[in-house]
């Protein structure tokens, strides 16, 4: 079975621009290389001098960096961790348990088919959207580990997925979650499950056997992330180090910034075509519920840029109407999503690219008033999605 996945994995990872390892990942309980995290690196400097001017490159004038104390700096920094990165890996943990003992309930004599099997897809797309939500937190030691592969190995252009789960439960019909975690990222984790579910009418006993394994080994793995940011939280976010330096800021902003380039583009742009060959597929392909993986991302970048003590930082300076310019955006792109269809491939063209446009609009935003507002600067790493 595991023959050929290396080699059929760095495939699928070089045709998406990546480079990927297949070897197990990095204990996630160990506290991550913090020299790995380029974004952090290379967007850390010391802090400026406040109330600087700085051109705003869509014309409408120019973004007055506030004022942002150490202390507020550190105080909204412990929040993020507290309250929106930490709650987020504990709900996906929460969600895949759920999953993995709904499996042990409805598989115990198989096949499984019917209202059985729905249940056990309805849960998955809750699983999925929480995943999506702690996905876009692009650093620490889930990317540091290579953890968020195996958790989500996505786009898989070449449809590997789809054959390497089929191979490993025909090798492996009564497989557990220890064999699981020594297997390649391909067949593991929230694509996997979502294969199993959604491309069999009913279940055997070995697809039962795959889905409880699955769900454990991926509740092991997001529970050891969510333990580490527990432990880790002051050294992944710099909270110790604000009066020297933005490290953090710069972390937390442009990794939200990177993720809502990436899904605008691996998720949206390619595999709809919108900007030459389709190339790659939506999110949730199979289950065909690609709004609600996108509509989890907006959920979470909603929630963390117009949070309330982001808000109240931002408004400081009543020169700036980035809060206001934000939530707007993020309000009106949020509506448009939810009259779209829930596989976002048979929406039509025109509405496809309004939406791919309002996140265009999105990404402008953070990029050039809401990251200058905040006196910091966009990271290198950051792909040029506007």
């Amino acid at each position: 079975m595991k023959i050929n996945h290396a080699l059929a994995m760095a495939l699928s990872a070089l045709s998406a621009g990546i480079l990927i390892s297949c070897v197990k990942p990095a204990d996630e309980t160990k506290t991550p290389n913090l020299d790995s995290q380029k974004v952090a690196q290379d967007s850390a400097e010391p802090k400026s001098s406040e109330g600087s001017a700085i051109n705003d490159s869509d014309g409408t004038g120019k973004v007055v960096a506030v004022d942002i104390s150490a202390e507020t700096e550190k105080t909204y920094l412990t929040h993020v961790a507290n309250d929106i990165v930490i709650p987020a890996y504990a709900e996906a943990a929460k969600q895949s348990d759920m999953l993995h003992d709904l499996a042990q309930k409805h598989c115990q004599k198989a096949p499984v088919s019917g209202d059985e099997l729905q249940a056990l897809r309805d849960q998955w797309l809750v699983l999925a959207q929480a995943w999506a939500s702690a996905e876009m937190i692009n650093f620490g030691p889930a990317t540091a580990s290579m953890s968020n592969l195996y958790i989500n190995y996505y786009p898989d252009e070449r449809g590997l997925i789809h054959k390497g789960v089929a191979d490993l439960i025909t090798a492996n019909p009564k497989l557990t979650a220890e064999q699981l975690t020594n297997e390649s990222a391909i067949v593991q984790g929230v694509p996997g499950l979502e294969e199993v579910l959604y491309a069999n009418d009913s279940l055997d006993a070995g697809q039962c056997a795959y889905i409880i394994s699955a769900s454990s080994a991926l509740s092991t793995r997001l529970k050891d992330i969510e333990k580490n940011w527990q432990q880790n939280s002051t050294d992944l976010l710099a909270i110790d180090k604000t009066a020297e330096s933005d490290q953090g800021l710069n972390q937390w902003f442009n990794s939200l910034l990177s993720l809502l380039e990436t899904m605008k583009t691996n998720a949206i742009e390619q595999p709809l075509g919108l900007s030459g060959k389709a190339k790659g597929h939506l999110p949730a392909a199979t289950a065909g519920q690609s709004r609600a993986i996108i509509n989890a991302k907006l959920a979470i970048l909603n929630q963390a840029l117009t949070d309330p003590v982001l808000t109240a930082i931002l408004g400081s300076n009543n020169e700036n109407d980035v809060a206001d310019n934000l939530s707007t955006a993020l309000a009106d792109t949020t509506t448009l999503l939810a009259q779209m269809p829930e596989d976002l491939a048979t929406a039509d063209k025109a509405t496809q690219q309004e939406l791919f446009d309002h996140l265009t609009s999105v990404t402008r935003l953070i990029k050039r008033q809401l990251i200058p507002a905040l006196g910091l600067r966009v990271g290198f790493n950051s792909n040029d999605g506007d």
